[in-house]
């Protein structure tokens, strides 16, 4: 081995090869023995949209230039592998502005381009965190849709979309094409869209979009809308919000009004409870109580639902007493917001403070009183004309305020009559049963005056 070493030594030194160096470019002269420096030099091929020349390399005075490679046979491709001595010069480097150009291989389907994620792609794992943030999806203005059915809805509705990821073509053809060209298409793999799903069997297909605006939306006019609005007071369960969300699209309600205290109604669980009641009826959230009268027509009664479910102690049934004394005329001392099981004892409980001390908080507010609002069953006539329901949170009830625009519109204290010893309706079930009976009542309502009408246009 030793000898074959000095031989191939003594070899290399009668050559007359010389590695020459111009400042931060090589030259390699062709070598008689070695076949693979005959070669034309190493390439840097950059895009089509900014191609460089890389000058030729020098060859040294009584040199022979090394011949030019063979033409290449149509429909053939050349490949090369540098070897690991040929470096590239750090001015040689792909701009960045064309970078993002490589990093994802792009198709077309329908008259619109796709991206493929390459492996390393964060841009679905960033565009989720800023959407499950409150804080994020206000300041930026964006919401996360997954699934068909509401992707489809909110298309439909006007909603604007701004990136959509997708496992398979399939899945991106099920959407409204004609809709997605303003938008960043992205296929990304099913297990990516996995990982940051909250389904348990996603469908694999999301998509972020702006943050609809009620008043620039078209939502479907349906025939069968009742002129009833639902108030949210300080609902925090995100199922609830949606559950009842769902039951006032359901109900045809005109609108939806949530007060500040409510959840996020934009936030991806309130989003699969509501099953796209977002897209169907407006809903306008973080309202305090003055713009909640500006935004309610001229006459309409503002009701307020009970979950107070009847006396359970010897103190409950006192109170109760003094109610019905109060509402035959008798004289008995003033109520106190205390004194009742279906109103909150605090007020502006909007940004509630967890440093406070809640027994000073109902001591000050059992002093408050009451607005007067009398009591009746949910069955019994209320839905006449143009009118407001609000629900509140199972945690703290109705607010003062809530009750004080019932009295100021002749409102009603809507309850709804349970068996003794149960302590109240889930704030979902109670809003869906009054809504439905508001329908119900407006509907026949508009029934009984049109009969009156062809009865009065008979007898004329």
């Amino acid at each position: 081995m030793a000898a074959y070493m000095r031989s191939v030594i003594i070899l290399l030194s009668t050559e007359r090869n010389a590695l020459l160096r111009r400042g931060c470019d090589y030259t390699v002269e062709s070598r008689r023995y070695v076949r693979g420096l005959r070669r034309t030099p190493v390439k840097v091929l950059f895009p089509d949209s900014n191609r460089e020349t890389v000058a030729p390399p020098k060859v040294s005075q009584g040199r022979k230039e090394p011949k030019p490679a063979p033409p290449i046979a149509p429909g053939m491709k050349r490949t090369f592998s540098p070897p690991a001595a040929i470096m590239i010069p750090s001015h040689a480097s792909v701009p960045a502005s064309e970078q993002s150009n490589i990093t994802f291989s792009k198709d077309r389907i329908g008259g619109l381009r796709f991206e493929t994620a390459f492996p390393g792609d964060k841009r679905l794992a960033r565009v989720v965190s800023i959407a499950r943030s409150r804080t994020f999806r206000e300041h930026q203005g964006k919401i996360l849709l997954e699934g068909k059915r509401l992707i489809c809805d909110a298309l439909e509705a006007g909603a604007h979309p701004q990136m959509v990821f997708f496992s398979r073509v399939e899945k991106l053809c099920e959407l409204p094409l004609d809709k997605l060209k303003r938008a960043t298409l992205v296929k990304v793999k099913f297990e990516e869209i996995k990982i940051w799903s909250e389904l348990v069997a996603p469908q694999g297909v999301m998509a972020i979009f702006s943050r609809p605006d009620p008043e620039k939306m078209s939502f479907p006019k349906a025939r069968s809308t009742v002129p009833l609005s639902l108030i949210c007071d300080n609902i925090r369960d995100p199922g609830n919000m949606g559950t009842i969300l769902r039951s006032a699209a359901a109900a045809g309600c005109r609108d939806v009004l949530l007060t500040k205290g409510c959840v996020d109604p934009w936030e991806p669980k309130v989003l699969r409870a509501a099953m796209g009641a977002h897209f169907r009826l407006p809903v306008h959230c973080s309202l305090d109580w003055k713009d909640i009268r500006a935004r309610l027509p001229e006459h309409t009664s503002v009701h307020v639902a009970d979950n107070y479910c009847g006396p359970a102690s010897a103190e409950e049934e006192e109170v109760t007493e003094r109610r019905h004394a109060e509402v035959r005329g008798q004289p008995t001392g003033a109520l106190k917001a205390g004194d009742y099981g279906w109103v909150s004892t605090r007020r502006g409980r909007g940004n509630p403070d967890p440093d406070s001390d809640s027994d000073s908080d109902d001591e000050a507010a059992a002093g408050l009183q009451l607005p007067r609002v009398d009591a009746l069953l949910y069955h019994e006539g209320w839905g006449r004309g143009p009118a407001a329901l609000v629900v509140g949170g199972e945690t703290h009830g109705l607010s003062l305020e809530s009750v004080g625009l019932a009295e100021e519109t002749g409102g009603r204290r809507l309850r709804i009559p349970m068996v003794p010893g149960v302590d109240s309706l889930n704030s979902a079930m109670a809003a869906s049963i009054l809504l439905f009976e508001g329908r119900r009542q407006m509907l026949d309502s508009v029934e009984t005056s049109a009969r009156k009408g062809k009865a009065e246009r008979r007898l004329i």
